[in-house]
């Protein structure tokens, strides 16, 4: 075989040359910034603190940045979303990690389709955001749990947010995961993340001194190289600084801005100011109010803190939905479940929609950096669908049968400690608790959060925080007693996420004397669990109806499928399911009187729609192009 040599080829030699000559003509005159994305660039220094200022490469850099959950936005709207927050003038986007939903069973990830992560994060990069990072563990963030993992609570001696051992060691096994695929996205690497906070407003927990510093050490070991953040309100400002780490703020008014800048400087000196999260807004409550802050006072806070030469994140730019029963609650002197809307009355509406807000805070922001911001995309197409009324029904009573063999216990289980999910026990949804008894007298029992009584198939009423106790009528023998337990949300805030056991807490009682021998349903209400009911197993609307209760029906959508919010006039309380997708809990407490149903989520035709009402059903659901978020109570 002939070996290459110059000497026998020097036509095809010269030829080579030639080209390389030329290529290298031609790569000198390409931009790399255009070709290359953001995230893929190398950058050498990363964000940096120089006195009073924030410094990123060889510039004084003001973070102007919006919060936006990827978890809960529909993926096909992340863009839509982010672009809204570029063109509001905005340079950075911030957002929690949910450990619950990354992590739902131990060991087991889920980082795809809406929970992608790192989809989000090099999305934002191509769209030109920076971004800071806030993985928790703890992130509060209105999510069930402040989003650790219900399976932490099978330990009886569990103490969350703390060195405890074992929650050290599950926190451990999740960053050794998450921060994989998180290192590779920092800035120094060549990816938007500038900034990674530790935990979340741990000041006003403050249980373990050696927490902060084992969750900052957690982070550093694992590869996180760009600056450290802690995020701290009033009540915990003081107690939530760590050596090493910048302390931010988290504030609604101008006079907390004052009070706590005035703290901060005692702190740490002259560092760069940062509000970390400016409410822009507020959540809301099921039987509350829906909270309202206007938007001239948010335009003078925000002006407020940038006069100030503060770096600012409004959060939340844009809320979004608790989709499924990842609500989370408070629990202080009452108990109060968030509803599912997290519209928060933020810069863009749970939709995605502009506000005044938007409007004057986008010509502020482009005053601030001296461009103007690119132009605001168009919004998101609503519409009205003809009114669904369900056509098939599936008592509870009956669905039973189509279920998982129940789990047998001579004493009731809470949720957590059920063995299912490969023994991971139950995160949400309902439990339903079977037993017999043979006389009247007083149930007594602690639930959590809210259980439905029966007698057979007979409801008698209701047992929850205020109501511990209910008189049984007097029964002919053998008589089934159920409870269908709800979990209405875990506490997400304050210091008893350590009790935030759900279902029935120890023993239930008949005339002070324990009842034995329990069957117990898990209702998670999952995708899986819908699909074990087949077409043969549902029937017609009978005139008579036994709750709590399925319903069956198909929403009919044209050739575009739009974004809508459904109406449940007549309806109680239940859950929504449509394709499959869990809109979340309605209840006509309100505030909140509509669900938001994402187009994206609709097939064109016929789409299935699945209700489960607990207690009284409507005639049909309607639908409307406008959301109805009910009473407004301003936050002052």
């Amino acid at each position: 075989m002939p070996k290459w040599s110059l000497r026998r080829r020097p036509g095809r030699t010269l030829g080579l040359l030639l080209l390389l000559v030329l290529s290298f003509l031609v790569l000198r005159r390409l931009n790399w910034n255009t070709l290359v994305p953001l995230w893929l660039q190398r950058q050498r220094l990363g964000l940096r603190t120089k006195g009073p200022d924030f410094i990123l490469e060889d510039s004084i850099f003001q973070i102007l940045g919006g919060s936006i959950h990827y978890f809960r936005v529909p993926r096909e709207y992340w863009r839509d979303r982010l672009l809204k927050l570029k063109a509001c003038g905005l340079n950075t986007l911030t957002t929690y990690v949910p450990w619950n939903l990354h992590e739902p069973e131990r060991g087991k990830f889920d980082f795809s389709g809406n929970l992608d992560l790192e989809a989000f994060i090099q999305l934002a990069a191509k769209i030109g955001l920076w971004v800071i990072l806030r993985p928790g563990p703890y992130i509060c963030s209105e999510i069930d749990l402040g989003g650790l993992p219900s399976w932490l609570l099978q330990d009886p001696d569990m103490k969350l947010r703390t060195t405890y051992h074992g929650f050290t060691k599950a926190v451990d096994l999740y960053f050794d995961h998450l921060m994989s695929r998180v290192v590779p996205l920092q800035y120094k690497h060549g990816g938007p993340i500038i900034a990674v906070q530790v935990e979340n407003e741990y000041g006003s927990y403050n249980k373990d001194r050696a927490y902060m510093p084992y969750i900052k050490k957690a982070l550093e070991d694992r590869g996180i190289i760009e600056m450290l953040l802690t995020s701290d309100n009033k009540d915990g400002l003081e107690k939530g600084v760590v050596d090493g780490v910048l302390a931010t703020i988290n504030l609604q008014s101008q006079q907390e801005l004052m009070a706590l800048n005035t703290v901060l400087l005692s702190i740490q000196g002259i560092q760069p100011k940062m509000v970390m999260e400016y409410w822009t807004g507020w959540f809301d409550s099921w039987g509350g109010s829906h909270n309202i802050l206007d938007s001239s006072e948010v335009l003078q806070t925000v002006s407020a803190i940038i006069k100030d030469g503060s770096s600012i994140n409004l959060y939340m730019f844009h809320g979004g939905t608790n989709f499924g029963f990842i609500n989370g609650a408070m629990h202080f002197n009452d108990y109060k479940a968030d509803v599912t809307s997290y519209d928060y009355d933020a810069i863009l509406t749970e939709a995605g929609d502009y506000t005044a807000k938007y409007t004057k805070l986008r010509e502020l922001f482009g005053t601030v950096s001296g461009i103007p911001p690119p132009p605001p995309p168009e919004l998101t197409a609503k519409m009205v669908y003809e009114p669904m009324s369900p056509a098939l029904y599936l008592s509870l009573w009956d669905a039973i049968q189509y279920m998982d063999k129940p789990v047998t216990s001579e004493t009731p289980i809470n949720m957590e400690n059920l063995p299912v999910n490969n023994g991971n026990g139950q995160a949400f949804g309902y439990v339903l608790y079977e037993t017999t008894i043979f006389s009247s007298g007083v149930l007594s029992g602690l639930v959590r959060d809210r259980g439905q009584v029966f007698l057979n198939r007979v409801s008698i009423g209701f047992l929850d925080y205020k109501t511990t106790k209910i008189t049984i009528p007097l029964t002919q023998g053998y008589t089934i007693l159920r409870i269908l337990v709800e979990n209405r949300g875990r506490v997400n805030y304050g210091n008893n996420i350590d009790s935030q056991r759900k279902g029935l807490i120890g023993n239930l009682y008949l005339n002070n004397k324990a009842l034995k021998n329990f069957k117990i349903y898990s209702l998670d209400m999952t995708k899986q669990f819908l699909q074990r009911f087949d077409m043969d197993n549902w029937s017609v609307i009978p005139k008579e109806l036994t709750f709590p209760a399925f319903f069956l029906g198909a929403l009919s959508v044209g050739i575009y499928p739009s974004d809508t919010f459904l109406k449940l006039e007549g309806w109680v309380k239940g859950v929504v399911f449509v394709n499959g997708h869990n809109l979340g809990r309605y209840w006509n407490v309100g505030p909140q009187e509509t669900l938001y149903l994402p187009g994206v989520w609709l097939d064109k035709g016929i789409n299935k729609v699945i209700i489960f009402e607990e207690t009284m059903s409507g005639s049909m659901v309607q639908s409307t192009d406008i959301p109805h978020l009910g009473r407004n109570q301003y936050i002052n």
